[in-house]
């Protein structure tokens, strides 16, 4: 997970704990029993192929328009009925991936391990065109305004044409001896025009969608301490954008709000995370590199609750549906919290395989893929 992305830390991570090679790994929280509050019934699931439970990949459905589209580790990409989980098209690539599916512009595009982004129809899963990338993507990409934006594990960002994949500008962040494996992905700021994204130096910049332009960098986290570990300061968590406000957590620093068109900081808060956060008109839900779910106030940060029952199991960013939030860990359970005050409500496993990447949301429903393959999709009900 570090030294050119791969290296024995990525052992030491795999219980999201930091670590060094001489301290000892935190275990994981228990999970005790809870009077759960909410039925979460099992839908349907789907098979997209195994094999990548140590790799820690951006394997994460995407639904759009009552339809999810998914992506396995051995080069399946699938598009199947949402509600009901029947196929709507299969697509073999013979890839090994690593990131996606990302929708938009009238395709689905997933990366692969060795750099090969493929953009398919979004009608049959047919390929569009192909592109060789520098490195590894590791994240989603961006599909919007007739570009597709990519970041890749080397810190390089680009702008393809969604119409052909040619190239229409490239960025490029640093990059350090060590870093997490894992990379943000880029996401769009429509009110001022800027694809924002966060490096593994700690800074977060805002360019112009169309030109690739700097608008601003910002250092959200900066490096420090007397080792390489202490100094890792990765943004690997996707900044969030709402209205004109931007949200983003470092894996070593603090949590901030910033003003989009600017980069000037509102108000920050000591945290550490990677796996990420979500955020509403009035809250940040933010999971911690410890396993801490934690509510913050909007507008100032302030602290409402925090729920410390699943420490060091390995949180993905939690998602919120309804009244609730929803997050995955490292032994394929789902946990659903009270969004009011943190009560654990309802839990349900999956295939037993870590659970990655956040679960996604759509009418009501949760749909979670696990590292070892398994789509399913859940929905939660109020008991009685």
């Amino acid at each position: 997970m570090i030294g050119s992305k791969f290296g024995w830390l990525a052992l030491c991570l795999s219980v999201l704990a930091a670590c060094s090679s001489t301290k000892a790994v935190d275990t994981p929280a228990k999970l005790v029993k809870i009077n759960p509050e909410l039925e979460v019934n099992r839908l349907w699931s789907e098979s997209l192929g195994g094999g990548a439970e140590n790799f820690r990949l951006g394997l994460q459905p995407a639904i759009n328009a009552g339809v999810v589209y998914a992506a396995g580790y051995k080069g399946s990409v699938v598009a199947l009925n949402a509600e009901n989980g029947s196929r709507v098209w299969q697509a073999k690539t013979g890839q090994v991936l690593s990131s996606g599916p990302a929708v938009g512009e009238g395709l689905v595009v997933v990366g692969g391990t060795d750099g090969l982004l493929l953009a398919l129809s979004i009608e049959d899963g047919q390929v569009r065109w192909r592109y060789q990338l520098s490195s590894e993507p590791l994240s989603k990409v961006l599909v919007t305004q007739q570009v597709v934006i990519v970041r890749t594990v080397d810190g390089r960002l680009q702008a393809l044409n969604a119409a052909d994949g040619t190239v229409r500008w490239s960025y490029e962040g640093s990059v350090p001896k060590l870093s997490l494996r894992g990379t943000a992905r880029p996401v769009l700021a429509e009110a001022v025009g800027a694809v924002i994204e966060g490096f593994d130096d700690g800074k977060l910049v805002a360019l112009d969608v169309k030109t690739g332009d700097l608008l601003w960098s910002v250092t959200v986290d900066s490096p420090s301490g007397r080792t390489e570990l202490d100094r890792l300061a990765d943004i690997d968590a996707s900044a969030a954008v709402l209205d004109r406000d931007v949200f983003v957590a470092g894996y070593n620093g603090k949590v901030a709000m910033l003003d989009v068109s600017n980069g000037q900081t509102w108000w920050e808060k000591a945290a550490s995370s990677y796996r990420g956060f979500g955020v509403d008109s009035q809250t940040l839900y933010l999971s911690t590199a410890k396993g801490e779910v934690t509510a913050l106030r909007r507008n100032d940060g302030f602290q409402q609750w925090q729920q410390s029952a699943l420490l060091f199991r390995a949180l993905t960013a939690p998602v919120e549906l309804n009244d609730s939030l929803v997050v995955g860990d490292f032994e394929g359970y789902l946990h659903w919290l009270n969004k009011t005050d943190g009560s654990l409500q309802a839990r349900v496993s999956t295939d037993g395989e870590r659970i990655t990447n956040a679960p996604v949301v759509a009418e009501g429903r949760v749909y979670v893929q696990t590292d070892g393959g398994k789509l399913i999709a859940f929905e939660a009900k109020t008991k009685g």
